[in-house]
């Protein structure tokens, strides 16, 4: 597109241009931030920008949404290939709602998953958690849904499951991986869960084996032999969806868990901690310790 990026000063990314002319982007893996991010640096681009191999997420959707509400002529999202026409001219004020994140109440459907506890979900969207869906249905989970409320009854205690793998949308969402490790940690008989979308997306094991918990990395691969009982201990949060993990387990493990870090989790969750005690947890907000 013309920017000239150097990214080699001290981790900080320097980026320029004169201006971003239209061109044909292949991305090596539909990755959301790197779709997003071509779609918006088209905007203003001289000429049409193809993106190809995009990612399909309903993120990118209601972005393209956004992006034609106030004047930009884009199309093709929740395809492989999108299509922006740059243009100079100047855009509309509009009021836009950003569509439920589907990765928070998938994370709240795991709390009523880990607990036995039975939830109402309201404002969701169900047709965006169907991998979700799937894989709790699988655990023993009886969930119901109508347009946005969504109703979910966890087990006694949650069934193993043979193999998950995250996948771009619509596969299971690499940001639940974390948490569903958490609930297969309990569930009766092992698992075996195969990460293929991030590398080094196994922080929260470490914690979770503090607990209790018996998993086994191979690479990209956890086998997950759940155990009766997870015990609390002091952990960290190492990276958001890790952080709620550990929120989840402590809901369940014998004692108390302290969860330092808690900074992560509040990049992706709005007040955890009340929306758990409006539940029922026992769960406080202290003072982060690191």
């Amino acid at each position: 597109m013309g920017a000239k990026i150097n990214d080699a000063q001290r981790g900080f990314i320097y980026a320029e241009a004169d201006g971003l002319k239209g061109c044909d982007i292949m991305l090596d893996f539909p990755s959301v931030g790197a779709t997003e991010n071509a779609m918006l640096a088209s905007v203003f681009a001289d000429g049409e920008t193809y993106i190809r191999n995009a990612a399909r997420e309903p993120e990118i959707v209601d972005l393209q949404n956004f992006l034609v509400s106030i004047g930009v002529d884009v199309s093709g999202a929740g395809s492989t290939v999108i299509r922006v026409k740059g243009s100079d001219k100047r855009l509309k004020n509009v009021e836009h709602t950003v569509i439920p994140d589907r990765i928070v109440a998938g994370t709240y459907m795991v709390a009523a998953a880990i607990t036995g506890g039975d939830i109402l979900l309201k404002n969701v969207a169900p047709e965006h958690l169907s991998a979700v869906i799937s894989n709790l249905r699988d655990c023993g989970c009886r969930i119901y849904y109508k347009s946005n409320r969504l109703h979910i009854y966890g087990p006694a205690r949650a069934r193993a499951i043979d193999v998950i793998r995250t996948l771009p949308y619509p596969g299971f969402p690499t940001d639940m991986q974390a948490q569903m490790v958490a609930l297969l940690s309990v569930a009766r008989g092992t698992s075996m869960v195969v990460e293929t979308v991030f590398e080094n997306r196994y922080k929260h094991v470490e914690e979770l084996l503090r607990m209790g918990a018996n998993i086994k990395l191979e690479g990209r691969i956890a086998v997950v032999k759940g155990v009766r009982k997870l015990t609390g201990a002091e952990v960290t949060a190492r990276d958001l969806r890790g952080g709620a993990a550990l929120v989840l387990a402590g809901l369940v493990a014998d004692g108390e868990t302290v969860i330092n870090g808690v900074k992560h989790i509040d990049r992706g969750y709005e007040n955890i901690e009340g929306k758990l005690s409006q539940l029922g947890a026992s769960i406080k907000r202290v003072e982060d310790q690191h």
